[in-house]
């Protein structure tokens, strides 16, 4: 009977040993698939990695950069001439409209002389009696000199002739120069032009009646163009005489070359800048009055750079956005000379980078927007392969 009990006890502890053994793999198997579904849940409510275009990115990199001057002004032709009227009179005519082309010295255009030549008829008149009365008295002193040497006059009475004589010579010469100052003005009621250009500004009409110095035709040359600007107090010392210049103007595709030719040797009082002066090479389309852009080049030298629109100033220190291991990281960098340097995407603005960054480093540019650092990152497939192997 014992035997019979002690075999039962351990038949009841085998089957209990394997229920044990079966209930503790079923729960590692629940556990273990809840760990998966868990691991899968996190994966899946993770932000999916920013794809990033070629554009996006750029390279840290010693390149030259030219340090350059940016400044704004307004484009004036060289040669310019305001026709004004010499005399008062009414505008007969008046022979050309803004855009004629003119040559100089042509006429074109005349005052109404008929003042002019009555007074001029008057003059010549006055100055033939003058020559009759100088004529009389010339007569008058060759014979009183006759008569002084055979004693029938005094010496007296041949002074008086002597003086006679002088008078009517300066009245002939008084009368001759107001005949001229009236073909003066004969001559001066034509309107010619200057010199050669076209017409940029007609302020009268015929009809009118204009004073002396009123304003007729504005004539420009535009041959020679120049594009004044004023300079900061603080950029003045580093401009030159000669340094050459991009000016960019609007409507035109590409820009104009030009160089420093003249700079003011005293600043405007009100604003205490000093204008400068920048000639044109010869651009069809160019006219008076345009407003223009320059980029004057300072110097050259190489450095390491990147785009301006990479650096960051929203933080106390000038920052990058870095792409590194796949994620936006933040790097604070040290900046130095700005200026245009010829990058991937071609020539731009760009700033020297003095400390904080490596060459070869890429970085993002404003194109992407903000950024949080540690963002998850990766390039398309179109970006460099350098690129994306960083």
């Amino acid at each position: 009977m014992k035997a019979r009990r002690g075999l039962r006890w351990l038949l009841a502890l085998l089957v209990l040993a394997l229920l044990g053994a079966l209930l503790a793999r079923t729960l590692g198997g629940r556990r273990a698939e809840g760990g998966a579904a868990s691991a899968a849940a996190a994966a899946s409510a993770a932000p999916p990695a920013i794809e990033l275009a070629a554009v996006d990115v750029a390279s840290a990199s010693e390149r030259p950069l030219r340090q350059t001057l940016a400044l704004t002004g307004t484009l004036r032709a060289l040669q310019t001439a305001l026709v004004k009227a010499r005399v008062a009179a009414e505008v007969r005519q008046l022979d050309v409209r803004e855009g004629d082309r003119v040559a100089a010295g042509q006429l074109i255009g005349r005052l109404d002389t008929t003042e002019f030549d009555w007074r001029l008829r008057q003059a010549e008149d006055q100055a033939r009696s003058a020559e009759a009365q100088l004529e009389i008295a010339t007569r008058t002193l060759d014979n009183n000199k006759a008569l002084v040497a055979q004693g029938f006059i005094s010496r007296n009475a041949l002074e008086t002739s002597i003086s006679s004589e002088a008078g009517a010579r300066a009245a002939l010469q008084a009368a001759r120069a107001a005949a001229e100052l009236a073909r003066k003005a004969v001559r001066d009621a034509e309107i010619r032009a200057p010199i050669a250009g076209l017409v940029a500004q007609r302020f009268v009409q015929p009809g009118e009646r204009v004073a002396v110095d009123t304003r007729l035709v504005e004539i420009v040359d535009l041959a020679r163009i120049e594009l004044e600007a004023a300079v900061a107090p603080a950029d003045v010392l580093a401009l030159r005489v000669g340094q050459t210049a991009r000016v960019a103007i609007d409507g035109l595709a590409e820009p104009v070359a030009a160089r420093v030719v003249r700079i003011a040797p005293s600043a405007l009082g009100a604003t205490r800048s000093v204008l400068a002066y920048l000639e044109l090479a010869p651009q069809p389309g160019l006219r008076q009055g345009l407003f223009a852009r320059a980029t004057v080049e300072l110097a050259a030298r190489r450095a390491l750079v990147v785009p301006a629109s990479a650096v960051r100033l929203d933080q106390a220190r000038p920052y990058v956005l870095a792409l590194e291991d796949g994620r936006a990281v933040e790097r604070p960098v040290g900046l130095g000379a700005r200026g245009e340097a010829s990058l991937e995407a071609g020539r731009e603005s760009a700033v020297e980078i003095t400390s904080g960054l490596a060459a070869g480093a890429t970085v993002l540019r404003a194109t992407v927007g903000s950024l949080r650092a540690g963002t998850r990152l990766r390039l398309a497939a179109a970006a460099p392969a350098a690129a994306a192997s960083r």
